[in-house]
């Protein structure tokens, strides 16, 4: 087969989408004992263009197993971004395979969400409270706030938040988490060290 074709077919969603459908399809329908196309309708791309537009995106894909009602929190919705999110924060984390959040733009802003943990968390729980007739599903109107919910240390969880860039460097974590990338990353010292015992050994 060509080069040419090789190249063609790395930046060609559809063909990627289109032989990815058909072998799950064919193991799908061989599991269920029946024929037809796995997904029902073809993939949709869109472009997100600004801040809103990706904080939208997520919260509408975190939200999905609540409108679905198959689950009825965030931190209880399997297979979720915001779920992972969730489970890091209470150590004081955030989760390394997701983009992180860097808080509100600013100079030298760093690489990442630009915006909060916690207001995208608050969001998500203020959207997921809203009735929606074509759906079956809702965050019960009587269920505590997300952040009481998480029982995450007030003051630590505001100091994080707050002053994330202040109190570290390049990296943030736990003191124990912060020594075994110094280690690894054979450096003498790593910037936020008193910070992460302070505001992260009871988060």
């Amino acid at each position: 087969m060509p080069l040419q074709v090789y190249r063609q077919r790395l930046y060609d969603i559809s063909w990627f989408m289109r032989h990815l459908n058909e072998s799950i399809a064919r193991q799908a329908n061989k599991e269920d004992n029946c024929t037809g196309r796995f997904w029902e309708g073809r993939f949709k791309s869109q472009a997100l263009l600004d801040e809103a537009a990706v904080a939208a995106c997520m919260a509408y894909v975190d939200l999905n197993p609540i409108r679905a009602k198959i689950a009825d929190t965030p931190e209880n919705s399997a297979h979720t971004s915001v779920k992972k999110r969730i489970e890091k924060a209470r150590k004081g984390e955030q989760p390394k395979q997701l983009c992180p959040f860097v808080g509100n733009p600013r100079k030298d802003m760093p690489d990442g969400l630009p915006f909060s943990l916690a207001d995208y968390l608050a969001l998500v729980d203020m959207t997921g409270r809203v009735i929606r007739e074509d759906k079956r599903g809702a965050i019960d109107a009587t269920t505590s706030p997300i952040l009481e919910r998480l029982n995450i240390d007030h003051q630590c969880w505001l100091e994080l938040t707050t002053g994330l860039e202040k109190h570290f460097g390049g990296v943030v974590g736990r003191d124990t988490s912060l020594l075994r990338y110094k280690v690894c990353h054979h450096q003498q010292r790593v910037q936020g060290m008193g910070a992460a015992k302070r505001w992260l050994s009871s988060a």
